[in-house]
């Protein structure tokens, strides 16, 4: 198995890796070399909180406004009509 570093020198964990580690968002992992130049991965015993999921844009600004505009009074206030 093998993988490609980006431009800023990372590397993505191949799936099977991660499946077999338990490998998800938020997983912390430790990284080790042994005496022959092998590279060991181990999922770390240290947990990262991880932030609930964005919600939609247009979710967040529900419920925001407190003017009630009418549609016809708020193109007039757009357009600059008197």
């Amino acid at each position: 198995m093998s993988a490609t570093l980006t431009s800023k020198c990372q590397v993505t964990i191949p799936k099977k890796i991660r499946e077999t580690l338990g490998l998800g968002p938020g997983s912390q992992v430790d990284f080790d070399v042994d005496e022959q130049g092998r590279i060991i991965i181990r999922k770390s015993g240290r947990t990262t909180p991880r932030r609930p999921p964005d919600r939609d844009r247009f979710e967040r600004a529900r419920g925001r406004a407190t003017v009630k505009w009418r549609t016809d009074e708020l193109m007039r206030l757009l357009r600059g009509d008197d």
